[in-house]
């Protein structure tokens, strides 16, 4: 058959050629299913079902670390979750049989969490992947998941749990394609975070045609079907270039005429503190402290805290390490922060809006990193999540330099930060750009709903448009303007970020050389003149093109 060409959304960049295999669809279950013994012997099976998957995460999690880490350990908490048992056991004794009635004790679940939205919409995926793998056992059947035929493959699915996701380095998975997804959900991330060429959001998967191999264009987003001998030989060819090109990259990031752009990593734990130490890059842009609260029953204290911070920056002595304060909330729910429930979390006490219910919360993070500060000498600079007016952001800054911080900031994250910025800045000593949550506020969809992941596209041009303000605003203040988005770790959107006036990316570690290779390539007014391109496209797929043919393939 002739090659075919389909398209989707480029989130993790590279070149791959090879043949595909579709991820294992979980097993159908239904209410004529045969029925097993007592209620009482059916729910003991349950329970060891469910307590083989919750084991299965965390021998899992014990060989990852980092965020892949943190997202199976809640894989397991969620599968020895008691609800989950009680309302099996209401299904059981209703006559369900035993795999169906875990089956609809998962999907009721799954149908108040999308109710909820925001954070707890995302756990939907994860939740129905321990349902499913709870199903297998109770059938004794294999587990949905990645297959393992022994030779390398594009692995096709329809989206993934975090929990297969984080499991894609030890496996034989090349590249990964999806029919659904966004460039910020788990997927995209995790892909991205193993240096994995992936696109998602591709609608027309159904086309792929069975034995034979597939392109995968990581940073275009485009996918050949069946790609003829000299398609594959330029692929091939592309990667190998593309390889020698970034390896010979190191130092400190700049552009080919020499402007500055630092480049730092993004790490939420000790762990990953201890794996990005050594890497060449100029030190942390965001560290989200929010994962060493995660799971925990009671908040940490100050002194828990204070080693833990002092245990990360001593791992970037003398590079510069920029915490975020704690971003949780109602979305993003502690055991500890009782906040209620709210109509619209994703709308309501996130970040630095807990200091107005809980003010100790704050002030007890703020005193930690002053201390684990002056204990390393680190270049410590502190900043707020979901800052959205110039009083809030003078709020905080009089917080922290009370605390004993010098170098503080906020995150740009909520349209209104953006948009006055230059009001912001005037209380702060530097800004932050997050491109999931300015993406996801700007174009009002929240980032899990992977029909509508085009209008999540940090290429958005009225995106662009809020980071250009930020951007002039930090040039006019002469003041630092970052950005610590997955934007950030887009080789081809870097250039035009610098354009726009940004003055560090931050991302995660397997992106860095890439970045760093494509600044080096281009000059600042190159930067600008692709920026300024980008800006006046009408949609993301034009803004792309023109900035890329201005830059060329970084």
């Amino acid at each position: 058959m002739a090659e075919q060409v389909i398209h989707g959304l480029g989130v993790s960049p590279g070149v791959v050629c090879a043949p595909w295999l579709r991820f294992g669809t979980q097993l159908a279950t239904s209410a004529q299913d045969p029925v097993g013994g007592t209620v009482e012997q059916e729910l003991a099976r349950v329970k060891d079902a469910l307590g083989g998957v919750a084991d299965e995460m965390l021998n899992r999690a014990s060989r990852v670390s980092g965020v892949a880490a943190e997202i199976l350990s809640m894989s397991a908490t969620m599968a020895r979750d008691p609800g989950i048992v009680a309302a099996a056991e209401k299904e059981l004794a209703a006559g369900m049989p035993t795999a169906h009635a875990v089956h609809l004790a998962f999907e009721g679940f799954c149908a108040k969490l999308e109710a909820l939205g925001g954070y707890m919409a995302e756990r939907v995926t994860d939740l129905r992947d321990i349902g499913g793998r709870t199903v297998a056992v109770l059938l004794g059947e294999p587990m949905p998941g990645i297959p393992e035929p022994g030779y390398p493959f594009v692995l096709v699915a329809r989206d993934l749990a975090p929990a297969d996701t984080a499991m894609l380095g030890d496996s034989d998975v090349v590249g990964l394609l999806t029919s659904e997804g966004g460039p910020t959900s788990h997927t995209a991330i995790l892909a991205k975070s193993l240096g994995l060429p992936a696109v998602v959001n591709c609608p027309d998967t159904d086309r792929l045609v069975d034995g034979t191999p597939v392109l995968v264009d990581g940073t275009t987003g485009e996918v050949v079907i069946d790609p003829t001998p000299g398609r594959r030989q330029a692929a091939v060819e592309q990667a190998a270039a593309d390889k020698a090109r970034i390896a010979a990259a190191s130092g400190p990031g700049h552009t080919a005429d020499g402007t500055p752009v630092h480049l730092l990593v993004n790490i939420g734990t000790v762990e990953d503190a201890a794996k990005a130490g050594p890497v060449d890059s100029e030190g942390v842009g965001l560290f989200r402290t929010e994962f060493m609260y995660l799971g925990k029953s009671s908040a940490p204290s100050l002194d828990e805290q204070t080693a833990s911070y002092t245990s990360v920056l001593e791992q970037f002595a003398g590079r510069r390490v920029v915490v975020r304060t704690l971003d949780a909330g109602s979305d993003k729910p502690l055991p500890f922060l009782d906040l209620g429930t709210e109509e619209n979390p994703a709308l309501g006490v996130r970040g630095l809006r807990i200091g107005t219910v809980f003010p100790e919360t704050l002030t007890t993070q703020l005193t930690a990193l002053a201390r684990a500060g002056a204990a390393t000498g680190a270049d410590l600079w502190v900043m707020a999540p979901m800052v959205a007016t110039a009083d809030e952001a003078a709020g905080f800054a009089a917080l922290a330099r009370e605390a004993g911080l010098h170098k503080v900031g906020a995150m740009i994250e909520i349209p209104a930060a953006a948009l006055r910025a230059a009001d912001l800045l005037a209380h702060l000593d530097f800004v932050s750009i997050g491109t999931n949550d300015l993406s996801q506020y700007t174009c009002a969809v929240d980032r899990m709903a992977g029909g509508l992941a085009q209008l999540l596209d940090p290429w958005q041009p009225a995106v662009l448009d809020l980071i250009a303000m930020v951007g002039a605003a930090g040039t006019a203040a002469g003041k630092p303007v970052g950005v610590c988005g997955e934007a950030a770790s887009d080789p081809t959107l870097a250039p035009v970020l610098v354009g726009l006036g940004v003055t560090s990316l931050s991302m995660s570690v397997p992106a860095l050389p890439a970045v760093r290779a494509a600044l080096a390539a281009v000059d600042i007014q190159r930067c600008q003149d692709a920026a300024d391109a980008a800006c006046a496209a009408r949609d993301p797929q034009a803004a792309r093109a023109v900035a890329a043919a201005i830059v060329g393939r970084v």
